[in-house]
């Protein structure tokens, strides 16, 4: 029996944004369904309804039912009244010790600050196969630790033909892992209805690749005050300055946000009421809001003014903050040890067990 057939029989919708969920009902009714293979995750305001749910699925298939949400995918999920965690420990503690990395000393950050690493490096080569081995490990658990997004993209940049350098940021991002395998994200539960804010974090750093001087784009976006998506990514395009590098982060924090709005409302039924961006560029702030100065920044691609249209709709809010407090930074650069930490508390990643 097809399951997408069968749960449209029973009343569901596929998300138009998300293929992977369902949705069906309105209010303290509605049932959210997130379906991976065999696995079907699901998830309402009643438990009643969600209780006659798996009764019917139980007359349709032949299916357990596991209960609580605890463990997915290898990601460890603890949810009491107050909070929810997330992790990956055991599949953290699994990477170590395939690396031989089981004893190892740990470290405080996952990349010392001010390294450079470059494709043009004369160190001697190591195994291609096992570098990229232990790097999509290493992708794997940024699902649960943003704070490993910048280091773990760093160094994939390098698959093709890795060196010793390579191979010891790589150990320097175990040995931080040694020092943090129950770390994660948390999420604390709502007491009281407030506004729904998607808040965004956007930052850049300036021709920070030294093979092809790209810059590298950190986006990070709140809802209810934790973490719920962010990226470490390098630019495709040469920033000119460092405006036209903050211009091109912040347009990917404007569709993914614009694009996570359109998300909530299509699953929850409840969009929110306004998305808000914070960068520390006054200057790329007064280009969006400031026609006069459109005329002076024809080094920015008109593919990325966008992002005007979308304040001038007033789709998205813009707000100036200072560096010290862009949470995205963390993203973008590596930090010194305080520095980090403090970033670290700050986005909700902390020890969860």
């Amino acid at each position: 029996m097809n399951l997408d057939s069968t749960l449209i029989s029973l009343g569901f919708e596929k998300a138009p944004l998300e293929h992977a969920m369902y949705k069906r009902g309105e209010g303290r009714d509605r049932l959210l369904m997130g379906i991976y293979v065999d696995d079907l995750l699901t998830t309402g305001a009643d438990e009643d309804v969600i209780a006659n749910f798996k009764l019917q699925m139980k007359e349709l298939f032949k299916m357990s039912d596991l209960g609580l949400l605890s463990y997915y995918l290898g990601i460890e999920v603890q949810q009491k009244p107050e909070r929810i965690t997330i992790c990956q420990e055991a599949y953290a503690k699994k990477v170590l010790e395939s690396c031989g990395m089981k004893d190892c000393n740990p470290s405080h950050v996952p990349m010392k600050p001010r390294l450079i690493l470059s494709k043009k490096s004369e160190a001697h080569a190591v195994d291609a196969m096992e570098y990229r081995s232990v790097v999509r490990k290493l992708g794997y658990l940024t699902n649960t630790r943003p704070d490993l997004a910048y280091s773990v993209g760093i160094v994939s940049r390098f698959m093709e033909a890795p060196t010793m350098e390579d191979w010891a940021a790589v150990e320097n991002i175990l040995r931080y892992i040694k020092g943090t395998t129950n770390f994660g994200c948390v999420y604390l539960r709502e007491k009281k209805k407030e506004m729904v804010e998607l808040l965004g974090y956007s930052d850049s750093d300036m021709a920070g690749d030294v093979d092809d001087r790209k810059c590298t784009s950190g986006v990070a976006y709140f809802l209810g005050g934790s973490i719920v998506s962010w990226l470490s990514q390098k630019q495709k395009v040469v920033a000119l300055s460092s405006r036209e590098a903050e211009y091109i982060a912040a347009t990917t924090v404007v569709c993914q946000g614009i694009c996570l709005g359109r998300l909530l409302d299509d699953l929850t039924g409840k969009e929110p009421e306004r998305v808000v961006l914070n960068i520390d560029d006054e200057s790329t702030i007064s280009l969006w809001k400031n026609p006069v100065h459109h005329r002076r920044c024809k080094d920015i691609d008109t593919r990325y003014r966008n992002l005007r249209e979308c304040v001038e709709e007033n789709k998205i809010d813009i707000n100036y903050v200072c560096t010290n407090d862009q949470l995205a930074d963390i993203l973008t650069r590596s930090l010194g040890r305080q520095k980090f930490t403090k970033m670290r508390r700050r986005i909700g990643v902390q020890a969860v067990k």
